[in-house]
């Protein structure tokens, strides 16, 4: 029979904490800009402009930027452990993926879309009943406007996927993924509002666009390391997120490689199984 242990590392669960000063700062900025260009005209203006607007769509595009808002991007542990997270369901893949992760002894973070999960509630709570994450992932998954929205629009989108989500399991979830992993200055509103901490990845195959499951595979087995945060994905168009995941859980098998679920206390590691 199994045995299972605990090992903290700290708190890993960090809203943001003043987001409105992150805004106010941003409108100081254009401020100073606007003075600048008066006082020393356009050959200081127009380059002060440019700097303040290319760091605020660098921070809203790069998906582990934390300039707008913090993000979580690797576990802070030197041990042969890695997060997985699976975004965009639930889907056609769900069930699949969770006898794949039960027939390796894995645990993963699925960020959900409420919609969907709303069209599959028995999913969402099938996540949950087999010891899985579950994470907030928007409401509609808005992907080409998301870095986009306003404050109002921010808001539907996250916490009506958290009322969703919380109607489904019982449970609030504490976690957040950026669509697309873009985090425009609003998004830290809507977290501190929600008690939701912002998760970006250390790991990533593009494998929610390419179709080439070895080439996937390289890419993400290349960046894993001790405490890597992988982002997979599911119910992508080309159908091969079974064998990706697949292929991925042989290859942490083999490097001896364990998987955490990450609580809003600490990192909950499991000890090595004993008789």
């Amino acid at each position: 029979m199994a045995s299972w242990g605990m090992s903290t590392t700290g708190t890993l669960h960090r809203p943001p904490r003043r987001p409105g000063l992150i805004l106010g700062l941003l409108a100081l900025s254009q401020v100073g800009v606007a003075w600048l260009w008066w006082r020393w005209g356009w050959s200081v203006g127009v380059p002060a402009m440019l700097t303040t607007h290319l760091a605020v769509v660098w921070a809203t595009l790069h998906p582990r930027a934390t300039l707008l808002c913090p993000a979580l991007a690797r576990l802070p542990t030197d041990e042969r452990v890695v997060w997985l997270t699976i975004d965009d369901g639930p889907s056609d893949d769900t069930a699949a993926m969770l006898d794949l992760l039960d027939r390796h002894g894995a645990k993963a973070t699925f960020f959900v879309v409420g919609e969907r999960g709303q069209a599959r509630p028995a999913l969402v709570q099938a996540i949950r009943d087999r010891g899985h994450g579950i994470g907030n992932h928007s409401a509609t998954h808005p992907d080409t406007r998301f870095w986009r929205l306003g404050p109002g629009a921010m808001e539907d989108q996250v916490g009506r996927n958290q009322s969703i989500l919380t109607a489904i399991t019982g449970e609030t979830p504490r976690w957040f993924r950026s669509v697309v992993g873009m985090t425009n200055p609003f998004v830290g509103l809507s977290l501190k509002r929600h008690g939701l901490a912002r998760v970006a990845w250390s790991a990533r195959g593009f494998d929610g666009v390419d179709c080439e499951p070895d080439k996937v595979l390289a890419r993400i087995t290349g960046d894993i390391h001790p405490g890597a945060i992988v982002l997979l994905h599911e119910g992508a168009a080309h159908g091969h997120n079974l064998t990706i995941l697949a292929q991925l859980l042989a290859w942490l098998d083999a490097q001896g490689y364990r998987t955490v679920v990450p609580e809003p206390e600490g990192l909950r590691v499991p000890a090595v199984a004993t008789a």
